[in-house]
């Protein structure tokens, strides 16, 4: 999966058939605040997004970012996946 971190765009980004899958984000300090989840009306793989989570997850532990899940879809990824919980500030529970 290729990730494009469109700064300008403040989200991340990659292509599928049916269009352009977004997180968007914004940054305090050393944290990266997950804002929302756009996707192409007729796409509705929970799976791919996970794995897209992922990648992103991974960008972060790259570097060397906090991140603070708002979207409730991204709290329960972060539940599903405690293996990323380290990357949660201190004081966040989920």
């Amino acid at each position: 999966m290729e990730i494009k971190d469109n700064t300008f765009a403040r989200q991340f980004e990659t292509e599928v058939k049916e269009g352009l899958v977004s997180v968007e984000y914004s940054f305090q300090e050393k944290k990266i605040f997950l804002t929302k989840i756009n996707t192409p009306e007729s796409f509705d793989d929970e799976e791919f997004i996970s794995n897209f989570l992922k990648n992103i997850m991974e960008i972060a532990i790259e570097r060397k970012l906090k991140v603070v899940p708002i979207l409730p879809k991204i709290v329960v990824f972060f539940k599903k996946n405690p293996v990323y919980k380290e990357l949660l500030p201190p004081g966040i529970r989920l």
